[in-house]
């Protein structure tokens, strides 16, 4: 178990979302941003309904192992409690970050960060107060290029 600061929270409830297959260094920077800042983080993972447009879906791992995967890290890696973490099944790009009244900040990349500026546009429309957008820069390999899940299915 990592030695993972959480004493102090800026959020009580911070969200996210993404695919999370391939687990990279880029995913990991993303969890552990989140529970940096956040009491309570809200993990969006894509259902299978929005893999049509990904490189190689078919190589994408199932949405119970990518979830597993998921857990392990954030309770094995970063020592995280699942008391303070919930695991949201992602059936749109928007999932309850455009609904949820208590939902204070969203983390995501700079290869992301449009989806969280409409979720912050649909937000306001709504009459909800729009999120703290938390961007996190795109984190480069061994090689000096972004890591990417597609890449990683390419060569697997």
């Amino acid at each position: 178990m990592a030695d993972f600061p959480r004493n102090e929270f800026i959020y009580d409830l911070i969200g996210l979302g993404g695919t999370f297959d391939q687990f990279h260094l880029g995913h990991a920077e993303l969890i552990k941003t989140a529970f940096r800042f956040g009491k309570h983080v809200a993990i969006g993972l894509t259902t299978e309904k929005l893999l049509d447009n990904k490189i190689m879906k078919e190589k994408i791992h199932s949405y119970t192992q990518r979830e597993q995967n998921l857990k392990k890290y954030i309770q094995d890696e970063i020592g995280v409690s699942k008391q303070n973490y919930t695991i949201i099944p992602l059936n749109d790009p928007f999932g309850p970050a455009i609904t949820d009244e208590n939902l204070q900040a969203h983390v995501s990349s700079m290869e992301t960060y449009k989806i969280a500026i409409k979720i912050n546009e649909i937000r306001i429309k709504k009459g909800l107060p729009p999120l703290v957008l938390i961007v996190i820069p795109i984190i480069l390999n061994q090689s000096g290029n972004k890591y990417s899940s597609s890449e990683i299915r390419k060569n697997s």
